[in-house]
C-alpha cells in the first residue's frame, strides 16, 4: 500500500475529475488497510476510514469524533474551513448541533413536505415537457440540464428565491462545490470565498427580512423566524442555514440524479423495470444515492486516543469517512458493483448515519423520485452519446456533463 500511502487518489480534486472515485483504490483498502494513514504535502494526514461497519461506528459516537473544526480535510496554508463566516449545522457539535437541527427539522419530515410534493411534481413535469417539445427527439445534457434544474426549482420554491434569480444560485452553489473545477469554480483562495460570502449574504438576506416581516408557512420563514431556547438565531446562524439548505440540498441531488440517469440508461433492464412498475420508484432512488454517494466524504476529529478496528487513532487526528467506499463494501451488500433498482436491503450511508444524518433526506428522495416517475412514464429511447464527464472535486463528487439522445412522448 505504499504508493496510496499520500492519500492523493482519495481527496485530489483534480483525480475526481479526471476518473470519478476511486472505485478500485477502496476495494483494496477495505481489504488490506480499512483504517489507513495517509500524508500529504499540502494537506492535514488523516486516516481513511472505508468500512461499513467501522463507518457506523464513527458516526455513532459523536461525543468521541467532532466536526469541529470542520468537515473537509484541512489545507496546511489556506484552511478551508474559513471560505465562508457562516455557521453551519454541519460543523457543530452536541447540543448546539441539535439545538440548529430543532429548528428546521419538523418542516421537513415525511409528514409535512406532503405539501411540497406537489411543486416538486409540478417541476418535473413542466421539465420533461420542455424535454419533448419538437416532435419529443432531441439531445440534450443531463448533467447540466435535467439533473440541475428540477432540484434547483423546488429548492427556489421552497426556500423564497425568485426564479429570476435561479441562474444565479446556481452559479454560486457551482463555486462553493465545484471551486476546483475550472469550469464550474471560481478558485479556492480566501479571497474568492470571501466574495462567494457576500454574494450569498447579497441573495439571501433580503429573503430572510421579507420572512420576518411577512412569515408564511414555508422553510425560508421557519428559518428566518427561527429561535433556540427562546432566543432569536443569530445571523451567522440564519444564513448559514440558508447557505447548507441550499447549496448542499442543490449539488448533491444534482449530482445523485446525473449519476441516477446515467446508471438508469446503461442499465435498461432495470430502468424498464420501473417503467413496468412505478412502485419500485422509491427503492431505485435509494439505489441512485447508494450508487453514486455524492457526498464522497466527511472528516471527523477524535477528541481522545481510541482504537478504530484495531488501528489506535490519536487524540486530534483526522478520522475522514469515505461513505462512497461503505457503499460498495462487499461484506454489507450483495454485488455491489451492479446496479439492482430492487436492493433489499439496502442499508447505504449516503445520507450519512447517526446524530448528523442529512437532514434533507426525506426532501432528497421526494424531489429524485418525482423526476424519475415521471421519466419512467415517458422515456421511450434515451442512449449516451459521448463519454461523460466528472467535475473536479472531490467532496461532492458527480458528472459535470452527460450527452444523451433522447424520444420522449408528450405529457397529458
Amino acid at each position: 500500500m505504499a504508493d496510496t500511502t499520500s492519500g492523493k487518489l482519495l481527496v485530489d480534486p483534480s483525480c475526481y475529475g479526471e476518473s470519478g472515485p476511486p472505485h478500485e483504490l477502496f476495494r483494496t483498502l477495505r481489504a488490506e488497510s480499512p483504517v489507513h494513514w495517509c500524508e500529504m504535502e499540502k494537506v492535514e494526514s488523516f486516516y481513511a476510514i472505508t468500512r461499513h461497519q467501522d463507518i457506523r461506528t464513527i458516526s455513532s459516537h459523536p461525543e468521541l469524533f467532532i466536526n469541529e473544526p470542520g468537515v473537509n480535510p484541512r489545507l496546511k496554508e489556506s484552511p478551508i474551513e474559513n471560505q465562508t463566516a457562516f455557521r453551519v449545522v454541519i460543523v457543530t457539535d452536541g447540543p448546539e448541533h441539535r439545538d440548529l437541527r430543532k429548528v428546521a427539522m419538523p418542516h421537513l419530515t415525511p409528514r409535512s413536505l406532503a405539501t411540497a410534493e406537489a411543486s416538486m411534481r409540478a417541476s418535473a413535469k413542466l421539465l420533461v415537457d420542455e424535454l419533448a417539445k419538437d416532435g419529443g427527439e432531441g439531445e440534450t445534457d443531463l448533467a447540466m440540464g435535467l439533473a440541475v434544474r428540477h432540484p434547483l426549482r423546488v429548492l427556489c420554491k421552497t426556500l423564497g428565491v425568485p426564479e429570476d434569480q435561479e441562474e444565479t444560485i446556481r452559479e454560486l452553489s457551482n463555486r462553493l462545490f465545484g471551486a476546483d473545477d475550472n469550469d464550474l469554480g471560481g478558485g479556492t483562495s480566501p479571497e474568492a470565498f470571501k466574495q462567494l460570502g457576500q454574494e450569498f449574504i447579497k441573495l439571501f438576506m433580503p429573503i430572510i427580512e421579507d420572512r420576518r416581516a411577512n412569515p408564511t408557512n414555508d422553510l425560508a420563514s421557519v428559518i428566518a423566524n427561527g429561535t433556540i431556547r427562546g432566543e432569536a438565531l443569530g445571523p451567522i446562524e440564519t444564513l448559514g442555514y440558508f447557505l447548507i439548505i441550499f447549496s448542499a440540498g442543490h449539488d448533491t441531488t444534482k449530482n445523485s440524479l446525473a449519476g441516477g440517469f446515467r446508471a438508469l440508461i446503461e442499465n435498461p433492464d432495470e430502468f424498464k423495470k420501473v417503467q413496468n412498475d412505478l412502485s419500485l420508484s422509491a427503492d431505485c432512488v435509494e439505489e441512485i444515492v447508494r450508487w453514486t454517494t455524492p457526498v464522497n466524504y466527511m472528516k471527523r476529529t477524535a477528541t481522545q486516543d481510541i482504537d478504530v478496528n484495531g488501528q489506535k487513532v490519536r487524540e486530534g487526528e483526522a478520522a475522514m469517512m469515505f461513505y462512497a467506499s461503505a457503499n460498495r463494501d462487499e461484506s454489507v451488500f450483495e454485488d455491489p458493483y451492479t446496479f439492482n433498482v430492487e436492493r433489499k436491503p439496502n442499508r447505504h450511508l449516503g445520507f450519512g448515519h447517526g446524530e448528523h444524518f442529512c437532514m434533507g433526506a426525506h426532501f432528497a428522495r421526494r424531489s429524485q423520485i418525482a423526476i424519475i416517475e415521471e421519466l419512467a412514464r415517458r422515456v421511450e429511447h434515451w442512449e449516451i452519446i459521448d463519454e461523460p464527464e466528472w467535475i473536479s472535486s472531490s467532496f461532492v463528487v458527480g458528472l459535470k456533463h452527460l450527452p444523451v439522445r433522447y424520444r420522449i412522448r408528450q405529457g397529458d
